[in-house]
């Protein structure tokens, strides 16, 4: 049955078979899939400080973004680098996905490592989005992780994908 419909997302309760056999009712929230991008220059990469409603704060976080509906991963890491960054790439490499909690979501985020940074003219942000840009060393990156300045789950998997963990 479903509970709720956005433009973004869909929430249903349904009655599922456990592997044991069991049945048991669940809530499944089916948001749009995204895509995350770490725009890497050298020993740098741009990373965006973003303020999140739902946490009533500013966190420090990759570059992301909802596909659209029928949209390629790889073409929306491509608009949301320039969305968010200003930035286009030379080249943008899939790091894989992850999904995110899978506990109540079907939610997957797919991973890229962005190269050859070229400034753009596209660069727009959503009217709704409260960014700004910032520069990190890609030496500081596991110190953030570890200290909690970087806490965005997508970001800290990504950097993991591109520079291990």
């Amino acid at each position: 049955m479903e509970i709720f419909r956005g433009r973004r997302l869909w929430i249903e309760q349904r009655r599922v078979l456990l592997p044991n056999g069991l049945e048991r009712e669940k809530i499944i929230v089916h948001p749009s899939n995204a895509v995350a991008i770490l725009p890497i220059e050298e020993n740098r990469c741009k990373l965006i400080r973003q303020y999140r409603y739902a946490i009533d704060a500013y966190i420090l976080e990759a570059p992301a973004g909802a596909l659209e509906k029928g949209e390629d991963p790889l073409a929306a890491a491509g608009r949301e680098l320039i969305e968010e960054t200003g930035f286009t790439a030379r080249t943008i490499e899939p790091r894989g996905f992850i999904i995110t909690t899978p506990g109540y979501t079907d939610e997957k985020i797919y991973l890229f490592e962005a190269h050859g940074l070229i400034p753009s003219h596209e660069f727009g942000k959503d009217e709704d989005e409260v960014i700004e840009v910032v520069t990190v060393a890609t030496d500081d990156l596991p110190g953030m992780i570890r200290d909690g300045i970087i806490t965005d789950a997508k970001t800290i998997c990504l950097i993991c994908r591109c520079f291990g963990c």
